[in-house]
């Protein structure tokens, strides 16, 4: 079929010099698992495409064994049996169809004992899920296309404000994907997905929809990927785990005594007093277990940083300038 014996065993996932009795079970074990029937719309195209490829590279090697059979017998007549007892009847009780497990039938073809396989699951399944002279070909393209390429990712961003970062939310997501339809053009198809935001993610955590983005022909589906993006936020900024406040404070109450109050994420109100410190520039008040959740530490947060800003006055009178140096004398 003009692709190397090895892909055939990859798809099977066997390894080489595999026995005919083993290539039967693992594509007994395979067809099982991937039979278009079993699997849900979403999965459905994948699963097809699968089922194709498990068929044909089954087919492949059982044309390997047909063919030494041929050479077997032209020698001593007794490897056709073989390879009859080894392959024969596989299809029984797969719901392939009544022909699926008829086995090898003795013909003549130029005086050669040659034997072949007209009711093989694998060339009842090109009747049934391929169109067309070329449709075993078409089939192992479709195959050998889903284990080594997948078609580009769908990416979306998905905009959360800090609020609903830290405690979680609900977030329904519409988008709009191609899809292959049975004739095989392409459609637009909207589709709608519900995103549970779990309390403490950060921005750049990616949200995965396996298949669910663009469908290309001879190409698995592609995933629709959500990643998570940060509205900025009017007066908390996100460093990792915590949380900072930025507050301006004007020089004679960063050196008399302060007092500020805000409000935290969850509405709560915070107050701060500083009567007995000096706010000098660079100063910073932590408040322990006031940040953002941390996702891998059950209940556990992060702490709320209060960073000041000193505000100096833009002009001073003589008289200013002499009280204050006056004043603060000896103080550094």
């Amino acid at each position: 079929m003009g692709n190397p014996p090895e892909l055939y065993h990859k798809i099977l996932n066997l390894p080489k010099d595999t026995s005919p009795q083993e290539i039967r079970a693992a594509y007994k074990n395979l067809v099982r698992k991937w039979h278009p029937d079993k699997h849900p719309a979403s999965s459905k195209p994948e699963a097809e495409a699968r089922f194709k490829a498990i068929s044909e590279a089954y087919e492949a090697l059982l044309d390997q064994q047909e063919n030494r059979a041929v050479f077997g017998l032209c020698n001593d007549g007794r490897a056709g049996d073989r390879a009859v007892d080894a392959f024969g009847g596989i299809g029984v009780g797969l719901g392939l169809g009544a022909g699926a497990g008829a086995r090898m039938e003795r013909t003549r073809s130029d005086d050669l004992g040659i034997r072949i396989a007209p009711g093989t699951p694998a060339r009842e399944f090109k009747k049934v899920y391929s169109s067309g002279n070329s449709g075993g070909r078409r089939a192992f393209a479709e195959f050998s296309s889903s284990i080594m390429r997948k078609a580009p990712p769908l990416e979306r961003k998905l905009e959360c404000s800090l609020e609903e970062l830290c405690h979680g939310c609900k977030k329904e997501v519409k988008f709009t994907r191609d899809v292959v339809t049975k004739n095989g053009s392409i459609v637009k198809k909207e589709v709608s997905q519900m995103i549970l935001v779990k309390p403490g993610w950060k921005k750049g955590k990616q949200i995965i929809f396996e298949g669910m983005g663009d469908e290309r022909p001879g190409c698995l589906p592609a995933d629709a990927v959500f990643t998570v993006s940060e509205k900025k936020h009017p007066v908390f900024k996100r460093v990792g785990n915590d949380l900072v406040l930025k507050a301006e404070v004007p020089l004679v109450s960063a050196l008399t005594g302060w007092s500020f109050s805000f409000r935290l994420l969850n509405g709560k109100k915070v107050s701060c007093s500083f009567h007995d410190e000096i706010i000098y520039p660079g100063f910073e008040k932590i408040i322990e277990g006031e940040g953002m959740p941390i996702i891998e530490q059950k209940g556990a947060r992060g702490d709320l940083k209060v960073k000041f800003e000193i505000v100096f006055p833009k002009q001073l009178t003589d008289e200013q300038r002499t009280g204050l140096a006056e004043i603060l004398k000896g103080c550094c």
